[in-house]
């Protein structure tokens, strides 16, 4: 492990602790003496996400956390809250077991997230991502949001 302020490679564990689904382990550099925190967990093998037109690429959580950063722009939303949603979100992809998973399935799990978390952020995710080409069609997922509200 290399250490983060002076970049040396020897350092000795002196705490180690289960968070989570990750061990935490407190580190202290040999070489500075300066302490840092590390965190370890099971790393999976990745899926491969089919898009639409049929390529395929390994799915990477920074970027539906860049997608969802992005629909929540100047909203009143946690950073915590994007963490925890994109969380939610790479567990439910691995969790479904398969080498393969469609954008599509994916998609619909960050739509999920974000209709729960915020209708504008949603709405703003839904016009990228769901054929809403001109207002009206923008206009009937807001009726459909609206009536789910009520």
């Amino acid at each position: 492990m290399r250490c983060p302020f002076c970049g040396a490679h020897q350092s000795k564990v002196v705490d180690t602790r289960e968070a989570g689904e990750s061990i935490r382990r407190r580190r202290e550099c040999r070489t500075c003496g300066k302490r840092f925190t590390t965190y370890e967990r099971i790393a999976p093998s990745i899926p491969q996400v089919v898009k639409r037109d049929g390529r395929r690429e390994e799915f990477s959580r920074e970027k539906i956390l860049r997608g969802v950063r992005i629909a929540c722009a100047k909203r009143p939303i946690a950073t915590e809250d994007l963490e925890r949603l994109v969380n939610q979100i790479e567990t439910q992809v691995y969790a479904l077991g398969k080498n393969e998973v469609p954008s599509r399935v994916i998609g619909d799990m960050v739509m999920e997230g974000l209709k729960k978390l915020d209708e504008v952020a949603y709405i703003r995710f839904a016009i990228v991502y769901l054929p809403l080409s001109d207002l009206e069609s923008v206009q009937r997922e807001i009726g459909r949001l609206l009536e789910t509200k009520e």
